[in-house]
């Protein structure tokens, strides 16, 4: 019966993790540009197009702005300088975020060896808090109509109240680093710092009319065509002329997806804590594995998710610490627990370690889905095996033998009482209760050493 529960956890835990996986590919798959894993060129007519024989890489930074994010950034700029593109385009749509996550997308974005042209898109969207800071460091800054931007005052990621010390130091340090970024493009300082200090928002219009944003586009070419041969600055001192091209839309991955589920700031210390208390349950009582295995994985995404691990470097440890779970199951009897637990760690580090922007190509979300079925049924298999093996009753043993019956072969003269006899096809010495002769049927009650302790056969039917 507990393995029977054993199999069926396992079975379940596989399921699920099946469904998640295929969720996620369908998601991938619903939304137009998102989940294809290769470039795509946008949907701009001929006649809008602009910078004919070049491109201009585009990506989406929507949502919270976290790890994910700052991933998504770092693989755009390196995709960007790869194809070629002379310009990098960020669609802004976020309501905030991470202040350690904006601090590394603002240096990327100063030290970037190509123009970085922010838009604050689509219609509707915003700008706030994190966005509104990133959208000051970039070379040319723009938003559609009918968006806004602004109240970025840092905020405890809980909720929670910030204490009034530490409050003002986080507000000082926030606006004198905000005013700076404003004051290196040519902005307005002003709006820089009642941003961050009196968390001030604004419409585009008015965000515009102010200097806090270099155009007001009523769509995205318009935005391209404003930016065309604009002078800007890259890194410390070189000028150099904007030069923006044919659209290549940077999607949505797997990777930024799984990174976007598990890098908000309290799940992410959530599942830190989680898995430090299941290492320690695991080390303090030895063998429950399932403990460890969901302990070990959820430190190493909860590392990559407080920026404490590279994700690439991540993928690695999480496909480095399946391998050595995959290896362990042949050793261990864990029902296949570390095997599950290998292969799910697998897969997260298939997804963080392969990235398009290194090698040109994405692993399909199939591939790494059907790959880890073959894995996961294979190692239930071996698990199956396994134990089916604990309830084969053992062959060849003294207790087989016992109630079985034989025929004297041959009798001890000088001791009636002993001599040897056939018991299933085997030739044994025997030592019976009472004088037998060559013949007769004795039937085995017991053994001492090598020698059987027989009796009479019973005249009931016997197993022989």
């Amino acid at each position: 019966m507990q393995a029977k529960n054993i199999w069926l956890s396992l079975a379940l835990a596989l399921l699920g993790f099946m469904f998640m996986a295929w969720g996620l590919m369908a998601q991938s798959e619903g939304e137009p540009g998102v989940g294809a894993g290769a470039l795509t060129e946008s949907s701009l007519n001929e006649s809008s197009r602009v910078g004919s024989g070049r491109c201009t890489l585009e990506l989406e930074m929507s949502g919270t702005i976290g790890p994910a994010s700052v991933d998504l950034f770092k693989r755009g700029l390196k995709m960007a300088q790869d194809k070629g593109c002379p310009s990098l385009l960020v669609l802004i749509n976020t309501p905030g975020g991470s202040l350690q996550s904006t601090r590394l997308i603002v240096e990327d974005i100063l030290n970037s060896p190509i123009p970085i042209l922010c838009l604050v898109h689509p219609t509707g969207g915003h700008a706030g808090s994190a966005g509104a800071i990133i959208m000051q460091a970039c070379h040319v800054a723009g938003a559609m109509v009918a968006t806004n931007m602004g109240a970025a005052t840092p905020v405890a990621g809980g909720g929670q109240e910030i204490p009034e010390d530490l409050r003002k130091k986080l507000i000082s340090d926030t606006r004198s680093w905000a005013e700076g970024l404003a004051k290196l493009r040519g902005r307005n300082e002003e709006f820089a710092k009642d941003i961050v200090t009196e968390a001030k928002a604004v419409s585009a219009t008015e965000a515009f009319e102010i200097g806090a944003i270099d155009y007001l586009a009523e769509r995205k070419i318009d935005f391209l065509t404003f930016a065309e041969g604009r002078e800007v600055t890259l890194g410390e001192s070189e000028k150099t002329l904007v030069q923006v091209g044919d659209s290549l839309v940077m999607p949505h991955d797997l990777r930024y997806r799984t990174l976007a589920l598990v890098a908000d700031p309290t799940l992410a210390y959530l599942i830190l804590m989680g898995s430090l208390a299941l290492l320690y349950y695991e080390i303090t009582n030895p063998g429950t594995m399932v403990a460890g295995v969901v302990g070990g994985v959820g430190l190493v995404v909860a590392l990559i998710s407080l920026h404490k691990l590279e994700v690439v470097w991540g993928g690695l440890a999480l496909m480095l610490l399946g391998l050595a779970l995959l290896i362990a199951e042949a050793f261990m009897p864990s029902f296949g627990i570390l095997g599950v637990g290998g292969i799910a760690s697998f897969v997260l580090g298939s997804v963080f370690l392969f990235d398009p922007a290194e090698t040109g190509y994405q692993l399909p979300l199939s591939l790494i889905i059907s790959t880890s079925v073959i894995l996961g049924l294979i190692m239930m298999g071996v698990g199956y095996l396994a134990v089916s093996s604990f309830k084969v009753k053992k062959k060849g043993g003294y207790d087989d033998i016992v109630g079985l019956a034989g025929e004297v072969s041959w009798v001890d003269e000088s001791s009636p009482t002993k001599g040897q006899m056939m018991v299933h096809s085997e030739l044994w010495r025997f030592e019976s209760e009472t004088e037998v002769k060559v013949g007769d049927r004795l039937e085995v009650v017991g053994y001492s050493g090598l020698t059987l302790r027989v009796r009479p056969e019973s005249s009931a039917a016997t197993k022989a």
